[in-house]
């Protein structure tokens, strides 16, 4: 075997240290080394798609380049190769890795730490940080997250207003806040090239104070953020605790960038006022603006999610395949994304057709397993009545009213869907016929991608249900 191989070997078992098993499975197992130029020590990897282009340049980029550097060396470069037709090695296209070398981001650092105002005032121009496939084209929008992609689209058209500044979106992991504040500055950026904006972690903001402090370089470090446009910090929670680097650093940096105007935006896991160890002044600020949640996707949502990034990768995937991974993979828009890579790669590996099958095996490997709560009849009645704001009493009613009818036919499809009760055992429980108990499941599974609000009621009912 070839060195270069053997490296990338070390590399993968580094990597899958880092990611577990899981994720390794879903987006390094089927990378390989292809090439390798000792002259440049640049090294050629052949990837299945765009998506793990994406993948590794985004989320998956800081793991990969400090892995290379680690094995290959500080200078190493990247070469991806995408196959453009499946199986024919002449039909590929090749990409380089779109970040700047380790060495040009390290002068970046130095620059910063060392800032110093212009005879303008302003430093030269900036390193936005931004991932150009973390756009607004590329993120779905559905009922559930209409209103934070709303807001951030109207601060991103409108940087100077101030209506909502700062904006401070929080929601679980996994739910799209970092892919929507770059389409901010992304979208800025592209309306006024000129604009300073700065993406970065509130990682790496305090790594950056930290060598600040040691260097006593902490004026230059605060007078070099505040030259910024549009600030975008991800993952605030991680200022928990550090209230030195608040004080010291993103207080004053916020008071000046508030006060002339300057857009802020943050993310994080919870909302301010949950925030542990963060001075009261600075948690005051963030509500200066509007805190929004972003939910966990809905069911019409994560159909409309693997409808698109089966798309993107040139996948047809069938309807019902689509529904059922939509209805099993409740949690977040990248656990969906990890599902229809699965799906991708298990095709590609077994020669086989995109099924129902297929799909089943691929959520038994890519989701946690997760132990389903027994759902009775009783259950299934109570949810659905405090759904739709009912007494329980009505459902069992011979009431036509839309809404009744609307619960109790929910109740049925549920009930079939998540119990082992037959139509006829349904029907007794709902002093209803047999055929009534039939029609109302068949009415739902008709309805329930046509009729707006059905598809969210159904997602949402299940969903407490499994709580």
């Amino acid at each position: 075997m070839e060195e270069y191989k053997k490296k990338w070997s070390k590399c993968l078992d580094i990597i899958r240290d880092n990611v577990g098993e899981t994720a390794f499975a879903a987006w390094f197992s089927n990378t390989e080394a292809i090439g390798y130029s000792v002259e440049n020590n640049r090294l050629k990897l052949s990837i299945p798609s765009d998506a793990f282009f994406d993948q590794y340049e985004g989320p998956y980029y800081d793991l990969i380049s400090g892995t290379l550097r680690r094995v290959f060396g500080a200078d190493v470069r990247v070469n991806y190769e995408i196959p453009v037709i499946m199986d024919d090695d002449k039909a590929r296209v090749s990409k380089p890795s779109q970040h700047q070398s380790p060495a040009i981001k390290n002068r970046f650092m130095q620059s910063l730490i060392g800032a110093v105002p212009s005879s303008g005032g302003r430093s030269e121009e900036i390193d936005s940080q931004l991932n150009a496939s973390l756009n607004f084209e590329n993120y779905c929008v559905g009922d559930s997250n209409r209103l934070p992609f709303t807001i951030a689209e109207y601060i991103a058209n409108n940087p100077h207003k101030t209506e909502f500044n700062p904006f401070f979106l929080y929601g679980e992991v996994g739910v799209g806040k970092t892919h929507l504040i770059q389409a901010i500055g992304l979208r800025i950026k592209e309306k006024n090239p000129s604009a300073r904006v700065l993406f970065t972690t509130l990682k790496q903001f305090q790594n950056l104070y930290a060598n600040a402090a040691i260097n006593r370089k902490i004026p230059g470090f605060i007078n070099w953020f505040q030259q910024v446009d549009v600030l975008l910090i991800d993952d605030l929670q991680e200022l928990s605790s550090k209230i030195k680097t608040a004080d010291d650093a993103l207080f004053p940096i916020f008071n000046y960038l508030h006060q002339n105007g300057k857009q802020l935006v943050f993310t994080c896991d919870r909302p301010p006022v949950e925030l542990d160890g963060i001075a009261d002044r600075l948690i005051d600020r963030f509500k200066w603006g509007i805190t929004e949640k972003l939910p966990r996707p809905d069911l019409t949502l994560r159909k409309r999610i693997l409808q698109f990034k089966a798309a993107k990768n040139g996948l047809s995937i069938p309807e019902e395949v689509i529904d059922y991974v939509a209805e099993c993979a409740t949690g977040s828009v990248r656990e969906l994304e990890g599902i229809v890579m699965g799906i991708l790669t298990r095709s590609i590996t077994l020669n086989a057709p995109i099924s129902l099958s297929l799909a089943r095996d691929v959520m038994a490997h890519h989701l946690k397993k997760v132990e389903r709560k027994t759902v009775n009849f009783d259950m299934i009645i109570e949810a659905t009545a405090e759904y739709y704001r009912l007494t329980p009493d009505v459902i069992f009613s011979k009431s036509r009213v839309r809404d009744i009818s609307d619960a109790r036919q929910v109740v049925m499809y549920l009930c079939h869907k998540l119990t082992s009760l037959s139509a006829g055992a349904i029907g007794q429980k709902l002093n209803r016929s047999h055929a009534t108990v039939l029609h109302g499941i068949a009415a739902i599974k008709d309805r329930i991608d046509l009729v707006k609000g059905l598809s969210d009621a159904v997602g949402v009912i299940e969903e407490e249900l499994q709580r």
